[in-house]
């Protein structure tokens, strides 16, 4: 019963002081990362600014309408002198003066600076949401690539400890040689030298793996960063069946900064348009109603009423400016062209990318399954040298050299393997596809 007791005790402790792992699989980092990440939600809040400005109001279909009041006063001494030769005096005079009135104003004609706008407001919403569709991928690919560099430290991690594991087993067979007589001192000393070393970098790899799941909890915005994180995944697979021209065709479609230098082209031509429609002539109408109450502390009446409605047009063009208007359409048609060597620019750089990214991709595939041979051959070279070495067939510096090339072997698969998941990662953010992990 008392060790029942102390166990649970112990139990219950470990709860308190030690913080409990989270098992992630990769759709619950992505869901997480999408609610919480503080880059994304300024985004989305960018986003709703712009959806916000488009309306019918900000672009100027709407009328306006404005109320204003107004209350004021005079107190005065006059003093008047007549042609008779004779004057008077008033002092305290007191006039007051009271107003309010309704006012609406209506743009009629602009040169169609009106329609244009709402449609640059239009092309604006939509930069919002891709600008926050951006942000998605991007952080979706550093969440799926922090998964997956994860995955393989903890690969890392087990390979050293396989290493520790194969110096401990030679550590105990030189051990017992050394009881029974059939080795030296030294050879169990370099053995004890060797599991010491491995020991070191697997306590190393341990700061890794850690420092990898902290990034993880970081991009995914918890509160608890050193919360110890566990992948549910233990292997990369990569799909080994990209085909480059699907690609291409999916790049030009679906490439998000591609479709943002399309959209800001389109604003650029937008803004010209609203720039040159300042040649036209303008036509605005306006109407109101106006009250007013005057009071008089001197003269034939006390006070005085009007009330009534007021209307107009009001017709104009601009004749000249300093050719300041020269000026800006000039510019504007510049501008323009700018844009549209953006997009150029941002064409070419996103198939330059392209070609590099799977041209890695293509790579890599093939490194995948050199190595994959070569841990094959590296494995079946250890399993003869430990038996020899049992036999005393193989000196210890040779089975160090075995046991390093298996090491190396899986090492450089698990890196391999994890640059070609990069490169496949990267050929989905460019093509638009990244969301597929989800």
């Amino acid at each position: 019963m008392k060790i029942k007791l102390l166990s649970l005790s112990f139990l219950i402790l470990s709860n308190l002081v030690f913080p409990q792992e989270a098992i992630y699989d990769l759709n619950k980092c992505i869901e997480t990362g999408l609610e919480r990440n503080f880059s994304l939600l300024i985004a989305r809040n960018s986003e709703s600014i712009e959806k916000n400005n488009y309306t019918l109001g900000n672009a100027g279909f709407l009328p306006t309408l404005d109320l204003s009041s107004r209350y004021s006063g005079t107190l005065n001494d006059t003093r008047q002198n007549f042609t008779d030769g004779s004057g008077s005096v008033t002092k305290g005079v007191n006039n007051t003066s009271s107003s309010a009135g309704v006012t609406m104003g209506l743009t009629i004609f602009n040169g169609f600076s009106v329609q244009t706008t709402y449609k640059k407001l239009g092309e604006l919403k939509q930069v919002g949401e891709l600008n926050t569709q951006l942000a998605i991928e991007n952080l979706l690919a550093d969440i799926i690539s922090g998964y997956y560099n994860y995955i393989q430290q903890v690969e890392l991690l087990n390979n050293i400890k396989y290493a520790v594991t194969l110096s401990r087993e030679r550590l105990r067979i030189d051990e017992d040689r050394y009881l029974l007589g059939s080795s030296s001192k030294l050879q169990v000393l370099q053995s004890r030298v060797y599991l010491n070393s491995d020991s070191s970098r697997l306590s190393r790899q341990f700061e890794v793996v850690r420092a990898a799941g902290i990034r993880l909890n970081e991009l995914m915005a918890l509160e608890d960063l050193g919360k110890p994180f566990v992948s549910k995944d233990t292997s990369i697979y990569v799909n080994p069946d990209l085909i480059y021209e699907k690609l291409l065709e999916e790049t030009m479609l679906n490439n998000t900064s591609l479709l943002i230098a399309a959209k800001n082209k389109t604003i650029s031509e937008y803004d010209s348009r609203i720039i040159s429609a300042r040649s036209y002539p303008y036509l605005t109408a306006s109407s109101g109603y106006n009250y007013s109450f005057n009071t008089f502390g001197a003269g034939s009446s006390t006070n005085q009423q009007t009330n009534g409605l007021s209307y107009g047009l009001t017709l104009g063009m601009n004749l000249f400016d300093g050719f300041n208007q020269r000026r800006s359409i000039n510019n504007s048609v510049i501008d323009v062209r700018s844009k549209e060597l953006r997009y150029l620019e941002v064409e070419q750089g996103v198939k330059a990318d392209l070609i590099t990214l799977y041209s890695a991709y293509r790579s890599y595939l093939r490194l995948m399954t050199l190595e994959n041979q070569n841990l094959q051959t590296a494995t079946e070279n250890l399993v003869i040298a430990m038996e020899r070495y049992r036999l005393g067939d193989l000196s210890g510096i040779d089975l160090r050299e075995v046991q390093k090339s298996l090491l190396d072997a899986r090492e450089s698969l698990f890196s391999v393997e994890y640059q070609a998941k990069l490169a496949e990662i990267s050929l989905f953010l460019i093509t638009g596809r990244i969301m597929n992990y989800y």
